[in-house]
């Protein structure tokens, strides 16, 4: 997930950040998950792990880790640091600046550490400067609830026009992909909705892959 060049060249289209749902049962995912990497160009896979013990938790996150890094898809657990290097994933989604400053001090410089629930542009700012790796914008909060999408579009925008360090959009349907595009996300993140569309995950993900689709990179 490298920055985005400094020159002015034609941005090729985004690449899918896709998150799991909270899991207890990686065998039952795991047919489905291989469904959305066979259908769609992922970059990486958000893991998502019911509360356990460390040990069941490690065990959960290799069942699923192996055989998606295989593909070329990073692998981050959602907070748990602590259990990167045994559960043998890429790095850390850490939620906050606070959470955010933690995994930092414990991964890097060798593992990703991206942010998300960041609260102001000021947050956003302070966690580029330590080093994130990318910087998410828009995913829901513990609770469900989102900013409105115009405040997610224009924060992607202000974002994508100034500074260099990734930013992925978090899309709550299919309708917000292109928008996201078109205000400058480097990935665009799906999430709980994905895995329940009743259009089915095939027709879903080929209308993400069409709206992802920059008319520069297709031309």
């Amino acid at each position: 997930m490298a920055s985005r060049p400094k020159t002015a060249e034609p941005r090729p289209a985004p690449r899918l950040y896709l998150i799991s749902p909270v899991l207890t049962d990686t065998t039952g995912f795991a047919p489905l998950l291989d469904a959305a990497l066979d259908a769609a160009d992922v970059a990486a896979l958000l893991l998502r792990l019911a509360t356990a013990d460390e040990g069941t938790l490690i065990k959960r996150a290799k069942a699923l880790a192996g055989p998606v890094q295989t593909r070329g898809v990073a692998v981050l657990l959602d907070g748990r640091p602590e259990l990167v290097a045994r559960a043998r994933v890429d790095g850390v989604h850490a939620t906050g600046l606070t959470a955010f400053a933690d995994a930092v001090e414990q991964l890097k410089p060798d593992g990703i550490v991206g942010v998300g629930g960041l609260l102001s542009r000021h947050d956003a700012m302070l966690a580029a400067e330590q080093g994130a790796d990318y910087l998410m914008f828009g995913e829901p909060d513990a609770h469900g609830t989102r900013p409105h999408f115009a405040v997610i579009e224009e924060r992607v925008a202000w974002w994508a026009e100034v500074f260099e360090s990734p930013c992925v959009g978090y899309a709550g349907a299919v309708e917000e992909v292109a928008p996201l595009v078109a205000a400058g996300a480097d990935f665009v993140a799906l999430g709980d909705w994905l895995w329940n569309d009743p259009a089915g995950l095939p027709a879903t993900l080929g209308a993400v892959m069409q709206a992802l689709r920059l008319p520069e990179a297709t031309a």
